[in-house]
């Protein structure tokens, strides 16, 4: 299958999507980034189109998105198989990553034939109303953790709006969202509205200070989101940061271990780790501290590492070398300061000779943690858990809420008021009670304090879209004061 990056790109060649090699340690496209040139014909493109886009209406809009939708769900196994090479994830997880993306796109489309203002009657007859307005031309900066999901979760109510976009995948990961930008253009979008860019640093600063961009949604670590924020500023430019974050999940005693166990290894295991808002600091009441050690441990060393195009994967590779020696170097640290690793932690070698040079590490649970150690204090962004006994309520609570980040947390209980109480008690944007790490459309995703603001998903993210413009009428003579 052959992918153009754009006029400016080299074209490269994936093979056969059909019976495909795994993505290690190759390299499975060479391209050029984007520079300030490229950068401003992406934004005029968009511009240009959003001109036509901006002035349909909203169920013309619906069905281009639906058509989208469509197109992904029916190509799902081709886009998910590319979504693996691209960024390493098993097949199994990249599949649910495809199945979210044209679920949001269809959701969208839904809204977009009932965006609309209000009506608001005034003295003598007169009368008031707002109109929803897009903003023009949005950028989109994604993560290299979900790239196709990511640019979908950011398009969809783009799109939906009325506005066009231009989107920076990671440098990581740069090929399934041109495959995106081929299905909006096959789905019936004006051309250009939906530009792809490639590259890293300089391209996105190119993208912040462009003085037709509209608005900034970024997807990634504090500090860029640090730099994105001041760069936006200098314009009066909104943003939308979904950021890192160090996410608690509190296990008490009265849980159904079972389920309290899966829910630690969907909060810690998915993506490799990978993931912003992995519950990765475990408090567990003591009363069961041994006893779900114990089990999260067996399950844990039971997890099949290796080739992510195989069925039964769970754990496929990391992004690139750097990024799994900074996960090394973090458990190095956490046995320094006293942590114990009771599993894993240490390179994985798979026996196809195609793999030994992947960036492969078995799952770590780290016990004998402390609320001060670096292991739990910073975001480590690999399969790390580390766990943590309480003893009450109140403690618990202070502890979790006792970090920078603020982007999710989980309870699991059978006393449902409890599991309520915590929540609200929690300083988080994403909440979960007896699950973890579910992502539905309908429900707004984002982050408190360092870890952004703002929101993807729900009907939350038209607000961050759109902009409301009020029209005051007048039905009788003008009463003037001079």
């Amino acid at each position: 299958m052959e992918i153009n990056l754009g006029s400016e790109s080299k074209i490269f060649e994936l093979g056969n999507l059909e019976n495909p090699e795994p993505p290690c340690c190759r390299v499975i496209c060479k391209l050029l980034c984007s520079g300030e040139k490229e950068v401003d014909l992406a934004v005029q493109s968009a511009k240009a189109a959003f001109k036509t886009w901006s002035q349909m209406s909203g169920m013309e809009r619906s069905r281009v998105l639906l058509e989208a939708a469509r197109i992904i769900r029916e190509q799902r196994e081709e886009i998910a198989t590319l979504e693996t090479i691209n960024n390493g994830k098993s097949i199994f997880e990249a599949r649910v990553d495809i199945d979210i993306s044209w679920q949001c796109l269809e959701y969208y489309a839904g809204l977009a034939g009932s965006l609309a203002g209000e009506h608001i009657q005034l003295p003598g007859g007169s009368f008031g109303y707002t109109r929803r307005e897009p903003l023009g031309v949005c950028v989109g900066i994604g993560a290299w953790n979900y790239p196709f999901q990511i640019a979908c979760w950011k398009s969809a109510p783009a799109l939906a709006c009325g506005n066009a976009m231009v989107f920076k995948p990671s440098p990581f990961t740069p090929v399934s969202v041109v495959r995106l930008a081929e299905i909006f253009t096959e789905a019936g979008v004006p051309k250009g509205l939906f530009n792809v860019v490639q590259g890293g640093v300089a391209t996105g600063q190119f993208l912040c200070h462009h003085p037709d961009v509209a608005k900034i949604s970024f997807t990634g670590s504090v500090p860029t989101g640090i730099k994105i924020m001041e760069m936006a500023a200098k314009g009066i430019k909104p943003v939308t940061l979904e950021l890192g974050g160090k996410s608690p999940l509190i296990i008490f005693s009265d849980c159904a271990l079972e389920n309290a166990v899966n829910g630690a290894l969907m909060a810690n295991f998915l993506t490799q780790g990978e993931v912003c808002c992995n519950g990765t600091r475990v408090f567990v009441e003591r009363k069961i501290l041994d006893a779900f050690t114990k089990e999260v441990v067996k399950r844990t060393q039971k997890i099949k590492v290796g080739d992510p195009l195989l069925e039964d994967t769970r754990m496929g590779a990391l992004i690139n070398r750097p990024h799994l020696d900074r996960v090394q170097g973090f458990i190095k640290q956490a046995k320094e300061q006293g942590a114990q690793v009771l599993c894993g932690g240490d390179l994985y070698v798979p026996d196809d000779p195609k793999l030994k040079n992947g960036y492969y590490m078995r799952p770590c649970v780290l016990g004998n943690c402390k609320d001060d150690m670096t292991c739990v204090k910073e975001e480590i962004f690999g399969p790390v858990m580390s766990i943590l006994p309480f003893d009450t309520e109140e403690e618990v609570v202070e502890r979790a809420n006792n970090t920078k980040f603020g982007l999710a947390g989980g309870v699991f209980t059978r006393d449902i008021q409890k599991a309520h109480r915590v929540v609200a008690a929690l300083k988080a944007g994403m909440c979960f009670i007896n699950n973890y790490n579910i992502s539905p459309v309908e429900l707004p995703f984002g982050g408190y304090k360092a870890s952004g603001f703002g929101r993807e998903n729900g009907r939350a993210a038209i607000e961050y879209y759109s902009q409301l413009k009020t029209v005051c009428v007048e039905m009788g003579d003008v009463e003037s004061v001079f």
